[in-house]
């Protein structure tokens, strides 16, 4: 039996052998993984490594340190648009994204992705957080290239604490607060795909407002003295919460670092860091011109850290100008996938100036736009969206106009911003109408019925009031119906069923329990649905959502109540989908937060 024994011994460690050459090999032909992290109106000078005294955001300047930083990186004044660049590599007026809600944050569905790309290669994908570019199916992350979808799809969000989520498409609720939720879940999409590659985008609500942090986190600032100012205007307590917020976010970015640590995938996975806009707030930002919602530099600057330790230099500072738009042709450059789809890319791939193989760079022009106003960005000049020139190698805060001085650089400028606005469509395109102006909905349907996500969600964002009916605040994200009082007031959301079929019809609703018993009827073609308006629901508003007072024209929220109003059929086409009352026993109808459809039977 021994000699059995030993004669056996011998292949069996052979083949344990060739297992492990060959696992070795498989994790030498690995691909790189890649995490993005992108912060929600986080200014450049929100952070230590950029010279803000007030904070310690030691996880996310070690990826700079580590790394390389991208010292003049743009992006756009708002959300929804620096998403849809980065996403494409296109500048957002011709991908559709032209405004940040009532629809006009959805990205054109003929455009690719960056996560199509990486999903077509092979990499596990998985997006943790705000989408902010378009929220039914084929809008949804989950039809533009990700495996695993956790967060909201909208842009502005009124609930940080146990706040209502979805996952893969299905309504949930959190329990905790909203950041830490997010880096749970891609914590473990990495343990999960740890022996293959992945495609991990985390894309962070933080510090976007409301007002809302941890209470240990908002301990250590509430009476913080706060000593680099962003000017008169300035809100001391709400700069105190937002660098709050960082630090927070700065502690979820260290949980992902240690998690690459304890997995041993550090060494082959690209980090990437950036922001999306300027700060939404006056506060310190190196003493550049403007915030978000401005062409100016404050307002399209932002933090751009990369590192991968298996080929990128440690601590390399790239003075070239560079944009989201860069981003897709770079990672897809790095990690040799080819893009999907023919559409030309705005972007540069910037390799060459990560790694330091580059000799020569040719000079360009990066614009950024919204509401209209564009400015222009070269290497030592930028004219604003009034046509004033100024000399940021000279002038690095944009304060000092010198346009007649050089007539010649802003007359050239000026011509490239006609042509580029020309070229991207921008006068054709509508632009989201400013704060305090009437709004209305972006003329695309939303599209019902897409088979791969059943449950199509119709918030009052999305939703066209008319009679006295009006949102609950002038900031449509998160909002809902109020003030539905007659039979001549409606609600109406432009809808192209996809599927022909019965549909599940949901609202969530608050009603006083007196005015509970109306009768309400949703029509769609020449199909209609009626049920009552009951029980009365009527919570009070929460209390434990903010840290500080939210900022005016944010609404406060509270709990909704599901109905079931039962089935509709729907026909395939487009038209108006309306919900009307036929009787109102009581002052009101009711407040509606989201009509909600699912495809049951085709």
């Amino acid at each position: 039996m021994r000699v059995t024994a030993i004669r056996w011994s011998l292949p069996l460690l052979l083949l344990l052998n060739l297992l492990v050459i060959c696992s070795e090999l498989r994790s030498a032909e690995k691909r790189p993984n890649v995490v993005i992290f992108l912060a929600d109106d986080a200014g450049w000078g929100d952070y230590s490594r950029n010279g803000n005294r007030q904070v310690s955001t030691p996880h996310i300047d070690s990826i700079g340190a580590s790394g390389v930083t991208l010292d003049r990186f743009f992006v756009c004044p708002v959300c929804a648009p620096t998403r849809a660049e980065f996403l494409t590599g296109r500048y957002h007026p011709r991908t559709g994204v032209h405004g940040v809600s009532t629809g006009q944050e959805r990205m054109n569905l003929d455009e690719r992705t960056i996560a199509e790309a990486f999903q077509r290669a092979g990499y596990a994908t998985g997006a943790f957080g705000k989408w902010h570019n378009g929220s039914q199916g084929p809008y949804h992350p989950l039809a533009r290239g990700f495996d695993e979808y956790y967060g909201y799809t909208s842009g502005h969000w009124g609930e940080y604490f146990d706040p209502p989520l979805e996952h893969n498409g299905q309504a949930i609720r959190g329990k905790g607060y909203i950041v830490d939720l997010c880096t749970d879940q891609a914590l473990a999409f990495i343990d999960k795909n740890r022996e293959k590659s992945f495609f991990c985008y985390v894309p962070f609500t933080t510090p976007h407002s409301p007002w809302a942090v941890p209470e240990k986190d908002w301990a250590r600032f509430k009476d913080k003295p706060i000593t680099q100012r962003g000017g008169p205007q300035e809100d001391l307590d709400e700069t105190r919460c937002a660098l709050a917020m960082l630090e927070n976010q700065d502690g979820n970015v260290g949980r992902v670092l240690a998690k690459l640590d304890e997995l041993k995938l550090s060494d082959n996975t690209i980090v990437l860091y950036f922001s999306d806009n300027g700060p939404s707030t006056p506060r310190w930002t190196g003493g550049m011109k403007g915030k978000k919602g401005t062409t100016d530099e404050g307002g399209v600057r932002s933090t751009c850290f990369l590192r991968w330790p298996a080929r990128l230099p440690k601590d390399r500072t790239v003075k070239e100008i560079a944009g989201a738009i860069d981003l897709l042709p770079t990672l897809l450059s790095l990690v040799s996938i080819e893009r999907v789809g023919d559409k030309p890319l705005d972007g540069r791939d910037l390799s060459p100036l990560l790694l330091g193989t580059s000799s020569e760079w040719p000079e360009r022009t990066i614009f950024s736009s919204w509401n209209r106003n564009v400015s222009a960005r070269t290497q030592q000049y930028r004219l604003d969206n009034k046509g004033e020139l100024f000399d940021l190698a000279n002038d690095p805060g944009q304060m000092t106009a010198v346009t007649k001085e050089h007539m010649a650089v802003a007359d050239k400028l000026l011509a490239e911003v006609k042509a580029w606005k020309k070229d991207v469509g921008l006068g054709a395109q509508p632009m989201e109408t400013p704060k305090g102006a009437k709004k209305s909905v972006d003329p695309r349907p939303i599209p019902v019925g897409y088979k791969p996500l059943p449950r199509t969600w119709l918030p009052a964002r999305d939703g066209e009031p008319n009679g006295g009916v009006k949102r609950s605040s002038s900031a449509p994200n998160s909002s809902y119906f109020v003030n539905w009082t007659s039979k001549d007031d409606s609600l109406v959301w432009e809808i192209d069923v996809l599927t022909t079929g019965k549909y599940a019809v949901e609202i969530l609703y608050t009603c006083p329990l007196e005015s509970a018993g109306s009768t309400i009827e949703l029509t769609h073609q020449q199909n209609k649905l009626a049920g009552k308006v009951a029980p009365g629901w009527d919570p009070p508003l929460y209390t434990n959502q903010d840290t500080i007072a939210r900022p005016a024209g944010e609404s406060k929220m509270k709990p909704f109540r599901s109905l079931s109003l039962g089935t509709l059929e729907l026909q395939a086409g487009r038209g108006p989908l309306t919900l009307r009352a036929l009787e109102i026993p009581g002052k009101e109808v009711m407040q509606l937060l989201e009509l909600n459809l699912t495809l049951i039977s085709p």
